[in-house]
Parts: C-alpha cells; structure tokens; sequence
C-alpha cells in the first residue's frame, strides 16, 4: 500500500491530533490497539485544565512511547514515559526523533514499585495497559499518592460491554479467548472498583461507542502493513477476534478519577 493510501485508509473524523502523525511510524511503533486514538478519545475527559502546558504527566505502561510524544507535542506537557518491556534507550531514540526530547524522559519500572515522591505528577495516563496491574483492589490507592490533590488519572483499556456469568468466556469467542481477557472489565465494574477505595472521585466510566470498529480497523491495516512477521500474526489473530464479536462483548472502557 502506498503511503497516501494508507494515511487515507486512518485518517479517522474523530481523531483530528492523531490524523496529524505518520502512518507507518504508528504501525511500525504499535503494541495493540492503536494507543494515539484512544488517548485523544481520553483527553477531553481528563480536561485542559489538567494537560495544561508544563504540567507533570506519567504515562503508564507508555511501550514505545507513542503516547508520550503525543501528549508532549500537543499538549506541551512534562512527561515520564514509564515502561516495563521497552528499554528506555530504545524509546530515547524515538522520543530525540520526534524533537521532544527536552519534555520526554524514558524510564524502567514495574507498576508496582516506581520510584517517585508523593504528589510528583499533575495526571497519571495509561493506554491499554492498566488492566494488567490495577485490578486489585489495593493497587489504586499507592499509585494515586503520586498525584497533586486534584489530580487526575486517566485510563483507556480494552473491556467488557457487560461482566460476563460464570467462568467461562461467550461461545463464540471461545476459539480466540485468552486467560489475560479476564482482566477485562466493564465500564460499570471499573466505576464500582475505582470510587470503594476512597482515594479518587470517579469523574468520568464509559464504554466507546463503536470502538470496536476502530479496532477492526486498525487491526486490518497492521495485518498488511506491518514491518515484523510477528506484528503482522497479532494484528491477525485480532481481526479474527474482533470480527467474530462484532462489539457484543469486547471494545474500550475509559475511567478518569480526580485525587480527593
């Protein structure tokens, strides 16, 4: 596919920032769902007033540090790009490329023991990546400590349009179900688990309407487009999944609290 057609094929109405970011870097950078879209479906609800120039930003779970630069250059914040998996090296480089190096800093740490001071950060953000460390029910209130009173945090994750019955995962997703998807949860349940812990006002808990398409989408583009045989066979295995769903059972929740 040439590069015009595929920056036709994801210039996307609702997504005029990330519009603006080459195609292919995002494919070449991508680590699931596409993480520009879904942070800029998060930001109106984390509010100006919150990703105000030179505010102090944790990305959380940032991979290659897509979002990082995203909320750096179009929101002129102070970010740590926080990750587990992606050497802070490798995200250097990125990060010195995309000219935001003087408002980026790219660290290692796991979700449960990071290294900061309470009351460090203005907003922590974390795309497609808190459900794999913040559903129990303890964790919220220590990373919440790291926020300003005031505060906000913000998360988009892959989710349930419903809690499922039972133990067992909708028959027609029995084929492409994995253990890691009962991490996901409900707009609802997210709400519920957020507010009991006292530690956050629940400001915004809600299911993307046709997000599912989205990731279709996107998911379909990787497929083909992809530089790595293995990106290419998980872009693969999602269009399998997504398509068999249809939004039924599986799209994006997004979950802002506001430090009390």
């Amino acid at each position: 596919m040439s590069d015009t057609d595929l920056t036709d094929r994801l210039t996307h109405p609702r997504y005029p920032r990330s519009n603006g970011y080459d195609a292919r870097w995002t494919i070449e950078n991508q680590m699931g769902p596409h993480a520009l879209w879904l942070l800029e479906w998060l930001a109106p609800a984390l509010g100006l007033d919150t990703l105000r120039p030179g505010a102090r930003v944790l990305d959380l779970g940032c991979g290659r540090a897509m979002t990082s630069v995203f909320l750096a250059r179009e929101y002129d914040v102070q970010v740590t790009a926080a990750d587990l998996w992606v050497k802070p090296d490798d995200n250097a480089v990125r990060i010195a490329e995309a000219g935001v190096d003087g408002r980026v800093l790219p660290v290692h740490v796991e979700a449960h023991d990071l290294p900061f001071a309470e009351g460090t950060f203005d907003a922590i953000v974390s795309i497609d990546a808190y459900q794999y460390f913040g559903t129990a029910d303890l964790y919220l209130p220590t990373l919440t400590r790291l926020l300003k009173p005031g505060g906000r945090i913000g998360v988009v994750m892959p989710a349930l349009r419903e809690e499922l019955p039972g133990d067992e995962p909708p028959e027609h997703l029995r084929p492409f179900w994995d253990p890691g998807f009962w991490a996901f949860h409900s707009a609802d349940w997210w709400r519920r688990h957020w507010a009991r812990g006292g530690t956050v006002e629940v400001e915004t808990a809600d299911w993307q309407p046709d997000g599912w398409k989205d990731w279709l989408l996107w998911s379909e583009v990787c497929a083909e487009e992809s530089p790595y045989d293995w990106m290419a066979r998980m872009a693969r295995e999602s269009v399998e999944l997504v398509r068999a769903d249809e939004g039924r059972t599986l799209g994006f929740v997004r979950v802002v609290g506001r430090r009390t």
